[in-house]
């Protein structure tokens, strides 16, 4: 079962203006093959379906607590595609055509079926895909998919980074370049375990340290790429069994660090009456929510 916690995991500048293009980047880091949605189904279904995880319970744990990260990291995404999304269309009357200011944008879905919101597709809007999900069942062959979608997930990162100097997105990539640098380390570390391969002298992939990027320097000065976060009250500590001793990156240790980050807030997301979200008339809305809260 899941718990949630109603905060992103970290805090997201808040945008000056917006941005539909480069949200429509971002969606690739969502629902595109190497995206977050694929991350995360990738490895909670691997975690549902291990067979035997009570003998190699390090290797289940590992798996399933990185899944539970994941889900924060498809809100993180969602929550910046959102972001530069906010006054994108115009609080006009219907008569006056308020979305026509965004008929040339890339994704026109983010639109027309959603309202002003991310949508479960990549950057050509090409919906994402259950057989993106590789789960063979030999835990050496998952383990290694998983090592080859990070480092595949962290490429289109990169590209996404270089096609935009927004503000937001690139806080948030610079965030996940970090956490996907951990995940990668993680899932080499336990194929070493397994096989007695480096697979460490490998990383990073491409050949470009998360250091070169300011906003993915900072998490690295704060020691995040060394720290795993376990994702539960009492579970998955097995997973100290891997993620431990020196850091490839030769700084510090690998540390588990029990419970999840600490987060910030989530992204304000002004109401867009124009396009009915959360409706045509969103103070009625809201006094009816307020009826609600005074009745409780």
């Amino acid at each position: 079962m899941y718990m949630r916690i109603d905060k992103l995991q970290i805090e997201l500048p808040k945008p000056t203006e917006p941005d539909p293009s480069a949200a429509a980047a971002v969606q690739e880091l969502l629902g595109g093959r190497f995206g977050e949605m694929s991350t995360v189904m990738n490895y909670t279904y691997q975690s549902f379906n291990m067979r035997g995880r009570d003998k190699i319970k390090p290797f289940y744990d590992l798996v399933a607590n990185i899944a539970t990260e994941e889900l924060g990291h498809i809100e993180l995404v969602a929550a910046t595609i959102n972001s530069m999304l906010n006054d994108a269309t115009e609080s006009v009357n219907p008569v006056d055509a308020p979305l026509s200011s965004i008929l040339g944008a890339r994704n026109l879905h983010q639109f027309l079926t959603n309202g002003n919101s991310a949508v479960v597709a990549n950057s050509m809007n090409a919906p994402w895909q259950g057989d993106y999900v590789f789960n063979s069942g030999d835990v050496i062959l998952d383990l290694l998919h998983n090592f080859f979608l990070e480092n595949g997930a962290r490429l289109q990162k990169i590209r996404v980074y270089e096609m935009t100097k927004n503000p937001v997105a690139r806080q948030m990539v610079g965030y996940l370049l970090v956490r996907g640098g951990v995940h990668a380390t993680a899932y080499a570390k336990a194929l070493e375990d397994l096989t007695g391969v480096t697979m460490t002298k490998m990383l990073p992939i491409p050949k470009i340290e998360n250091r070169d990027f300011p906003e993915a320097r900072q998490f690295e000065e704060q020691g995040l790429h060394r720290k795993l976060y376990r994702f539960s009250v009492n579970d998955y500590k097995d997973i100290a069994a891997i993620w431990r001793g020196p850091h490839p990156s030769g700084d510090g240790d690998c540390e588990v660090v029990n419970g999840p980050p600490e987060g910030g807030p989530l992204a304000d997301l002004p109401p867009a009456p124009e396009n009915y979200a959360p409706g045509y008339h969103p103070d009625e809305l809201a006094e009816i929510a307020q009826r609600l809260m005074r009745a409780m």
